[in-house]
């Protein structure tokens, strides 16, 4: 009894291994040997961070349909693994329990948001682009065709690749007659 626990004594085993340190198998329990990391069962899927328009690598770490982690990806050739804050967060921006999951609307002189569907929400913006286009769409202006309103603008995000920002000009130019098309792609 007594010889059984002195060979479990940490001291001993230290002495015994050569590790004064403790720093090894001396300092390790069988609470330690069990220990697995978090993402240590889950599937990976690669994606990019959705922040900015650097496009920094994302391995995205799931299992049972949950995100478990997100870290940077080592084999992305723009951040090599790297991610800043804002990236090394964006796992609350999917998981956060305060993230809103459904459109909120606020009435004109409304004090409160409230819940809107989105096909509602989706056809009441159809409908405002189509009257605004409607009521301020100049055809000439001194005696030249212009074909344009100067109502409403667009402003694009900073993750929009080049054939989305090509459709979005061709759609609010082209279509809309929109003058102010921008984007945000500064960092």
């Amino acid at each position: 009894m007594f010889r059984e626990l002195l060979e479990r004594w940490p001291v001993v085993k230290q002495i015994r291994s050569g590790d004064l340190r403790a720093t090894g198998e001396t300092a390790w329990s069988p609470q330690t040997h069990e220990l697995r990391p978090k993402i240590h069962d889950c599937e990976q899927t690669r994606s990019i961070c959705p922040y900015c328009g650097v496009g920094c690598g994302q391995v995205i770490y799931h299992k049972d349909n949950r995100i478990v982690q997100i870290e940077g990806d080592p084999d992305s050739p723009i951040s090599r693994g790297h991610l800043c804050p804002k990236g090394a967060d964006t796992k609350e921006l999917h998981t956060h329990a305060h993230r809103l999951s459904q459109v909120k609307y606020r009435r004109p002189f409304a004090t409160k948001w409230e819940p809107l569907d989105l096909e509602t929400a989706m056809d009441m913006i159809a409908h405002r682009v189509w009257q605004t286009r409607k009521h301020s769409f100049t055809e000439q202006q001194e005696g030249e065709p212009v074909m344009h309103t100067q109502a409403m603008a667009h402003l694009g995000g900073a993750t929009l690749d080049n054939e989305e920002n090509y459709l979005i000009k061709k759609l609010f130019t082209g279509g809309l007659g929109m003058v102010c098309v921008s984007n945000q792609a500064r960092i």
